[in-house]
């Protein structure tokens, strides 16, 4: 990835349980950026330099994927849960100097962008989420239909080692599937980017803790969204929802209206892969948005 993140430093922090790795450059108001399922940090290639003109951008690996280095898996999927993930980033940004931070999270990344914003409302100036809705809603709206579309929600769900069995059978498939599915019409990502993407999705370990990921999100994650969903617990921060119009056609404002005080949202003609099919419009967006 030489020709990516030329204006940033390497990150490698050892938080003792997890050590999270990827990139971090600029100076200013602090923004974390989380990429998604079944990528890296390099998601953010094109858009992360568009942003260090006017913040610190810290662009890590979730744990597990990428070269981050995640929990143990157990029963209880507590170690992949977006809850101890958030923790983890929390704890990430702490040994940064950063106390407050803007927050951006794409797909799987987003999942943990709204649970740090839930459980550390104190820590976060403005969320963005690129076209993801919380994990309770997609599983209640979920039927035949929806799930033969998002077979990977309920596939990558199933106990160890079924989903790690097929997936490992033929990992870079896999990739090239997903990816053809969900990129806009006639697109394409950056050669390097699905490079480094295929080298990771190789790795036994990134498969398990992907599949962990998932398993937490029909497990505990859900339970953890009924219960604020019940506890009447709202995103105060400012929100703003970016929409991939060629991946998710429909507004998503809707739900998150009965999340979040304030959310506004700009769909862009693209397909999921938004921060790459269309990094220039995202930058915008971000930046009038945490200047606001």
């Amino acid at each position: 990835m030489t020709e990516f993140f030329a204006d940033f430093e390497p990150l490698d922090i050892d938080l003792g349980d997890v050590r999270l790795r990827g990139r971090i450059g600029g100076s200013g108001a602090p923004v974390l950026l989380l990429h998604g399922f079944p990528q890296t940090h390099c998601h953010w290639h094109a858009l992360a330099p568009l942003l260090l003109q006017h913040h610190t951008v810290v662009v890590p690996d979730l744990p597990g994927y990428g070269d981050s280095i995640g929990g143990v898996p157990d029963d209880t999927h507590k170690a992949y849960s977006k809850r101890r993930m958030a923790a983890h980033m929390v704890r990430l940004m702490a040994h940064l100097g950063h106390d407050r931070f803007h927050l951006a999270g794409h797909d799987r990344g987003a999942r943990v962008a709204y649970r740090l914003t839930l459980d550390h409302p104190e820590k976060v100036k403005k969320l963005v989420s690129f076209d993801t809705v919380p994990t309770l809603d997609i599983w209640e709206a979920m039927d035949w239909s929806a799930a033969i579309d998002a077979f990977h929600w309920p596939l990558l769900a199933q106990p160890y080692p079924v989903p790690e069995t097929f997936i490992g059978a033929d990992p870079t498939f896999f990739l090239d599937h997903l990816v053809e599915r969900w990129i806009g019409s006639g697109g394409a990502l950056h050669a390097a980017a699905h490079a480094e993407y295929a080298r990771c999705i190789a790795q036994p370990s990134v498969i398990r803790a992907m599949c962990e990921d998932y398993r937490a999100g029909a497990t505990i994650d859900v339970d953890h969204d009924r219960a604020d969903r019940q506890a009447g617990l709202r995103i105060t921060a400012p929100l703003l929802v970016i929409r991939g119009a060629g991946y998710q056609p429909e507004p998503l404002a809707p739900i998150w209206d009965r999340w979040a005080d304030y959310v506004t949202e700009e769909p862009l003609p693209c397909g999921h892969f938004i921060a790459e099919e269309r990094p220039e419009e995202s930058a915008d967006l971000m930046l009038q948005f945490f200047a606001r």
